[in-house]
């Protein structure tokens, strides 16, 4: 999929969008082709030995949009989900999907979620929303607040990240 950036020119992104917002409907055809795309790629893993249980999915703006998609519409066995500077629209298919599970299915995989609150691309607000929304909804969400930190990463959300992946596998 492509998105033209401001500028104008195309540029490579996840999957489309209508437009930069949390109100607008989702381009869920490309979601869902780009979700059957990271589908083989987890199956890849999984046939080189690796559990599902094992297995993080994550990712920075879009990645992280994406990462929630795959895991809680496709994959809600996984380990964990983690989302930075990242958001989902009011009207996501992830919140439907999740709606619609029979809550005997098992537990839905825990999000771990980072955002700057001086985030020009994607207001803190959105993240907010997105993860205040998953909680309704039964995932076992985490908010971490970086005071000043625009649509960027940082060393200590970085480090942060680290630890939680290292508190769900520590190294043997």
């Amino acid at each position: 999929p492509h998105m033209l950036s401001p500028s104008r020119t195309l540029s490579t992104v996840w999957f489309d969008r209508y437009k930069i917002s949390n109100d607008c409907p989702e381009h869920t055809e490309t979601i869902e082709s780009m979700c059957h795309g990271l589908t083989d790629l987890i199956n890849d893993e999984i046939k080189s030995g690796i559990t599902k249980n094992r297995i993080l999915v994550g990712g920075f703006s879009m990645g992280g949009g994406m990462a929630m998609h795959l895991a809680y519409r496709f994959h809600r066995d996984v380990a964990g989900v983690f989302a930075l500077s990242s958001f989902l629209n009011k009207e996501s298919a992830c919140f439907f999907s999740i709606q619609a599970l029979n809550r005997n299915e098992g537990d839905l995989p825990e999000l771990f979620q980072c955002h700057g609150t001086a985030d020009e691309l994607i207001p803190y607000s959105w993240g907010e929303e997105t993860n205040k929304m998953l909680k309704s909804l039964g995932v076992p969400a985490s908010l971490h607040t970086f005071p000043n930190l625009d649509h960027e990463l940082s060393r200590t959300e970085i480090e942060k990240l680290k630890t939680w992946i290292m508190e769900k596998y520590p190294v043997a």
